[in-house]
C-alpha cells in the first residue's frame, strides 16, 4: 500500500512539474518516463520515505494541508519583509543566536516539516533536531532564549497545523 500512495505522488509532483500538456495534447513520452520514474522512486525508496502514510488518504487531513499553505506563506512573506528592513536599516539591528525550542509534535514526519517551515521562514534556521523533541534554531534577531517564548515566537503557528496534519 505504501508502494501505491508513494508511486501516485510521485507521479503527481512529476505532472505538475514537468507538465506534459502541449496545445491540448497530451505528451506521452513525457507521462510514460513520468510513471517510469515515479515507479523506481516508490519501489526503492519506500524505506525511507514516511512511514506515516495514512496522512496522504485521509481528505481531512488533506483539507488541514490545504488551509496550512496560506499561513505557512504569510508568515514567510512577513519574515521575508523583516528580513529586508533589518538588512537595510541604517543600523541593521540584529542580535542573531541560536536558540533551543521544544516540540509537541511526536511523529517523525510532523518533525521534519516543522523543521522545514522554519528553516524555510526567512531568518531562521534549524541546525538540530533532537530524539526529545528539542529543536535548535538559529535566528536573525534573537528576542528572548528561554525556551517557551522562543517556542511561542518560532514554532507555535506551525505546530497547530502540522499536529492535524501529521498526528
Amino acid at each position: 500500500m505504501r508502494r501505491l500512495i508513494y508511486f501516485v505522488l510521485a507521479f503527481i509532483v512529476w505532472v505538475l512539474t514537468a507538465w506534459p500538456f502541449v496545445d491540448g495534447q497530451v505528451d506521452m513520452q513525457v507521462v510514460i518516463a513520468g510513471l517510469v520514474a515515479s515507479l523506481l522512486v516508490a519501489v526503492l525508496f519506500h524505506d525511507i520515505l514516511p512511514k506515516e502514510h495514512h496522512v496522504f488518504i485521509s481528505p481531512v487531513r488533506v483539507v488541514w494541508f490545504l488551509a496550512y499553505i496560506p499561513v505557512f506563506f504569510y508568515y514567510v512573506i512577513r519574515a521575508n519583509l523583516d528580513v529586508v528592513y533589518r538588512a537595510l536599516h541604517p543600523a541593521m539591528p540584529i542580535k542573531p543566536g541560536i536558540v533551543k525550542i521544544k516540540t509537541n509534535l511526536k511523529t517523525d514526519s510532523a518533525i521534519t516539516a516543522l523543521a522545514n517551515s522554519i528553516t524555510l521562514t526567512p531568518g531562521t534556521l534549524t541546525v538540530d533536531v533532537t530524539d526529545d523533541g528539542y529543536l535548535y534554531v538559529h535566528w536573525i534577531n534573537v528576542k528572548s532564549d528561554d525556551v517557551q517564548e522562543a517556542t511561542r515566537c518560532i514554532a507555535q503557528r506551525f505546530e497547530y497545523f502540522l499536529h492535524k496534519i501529521f498526528e
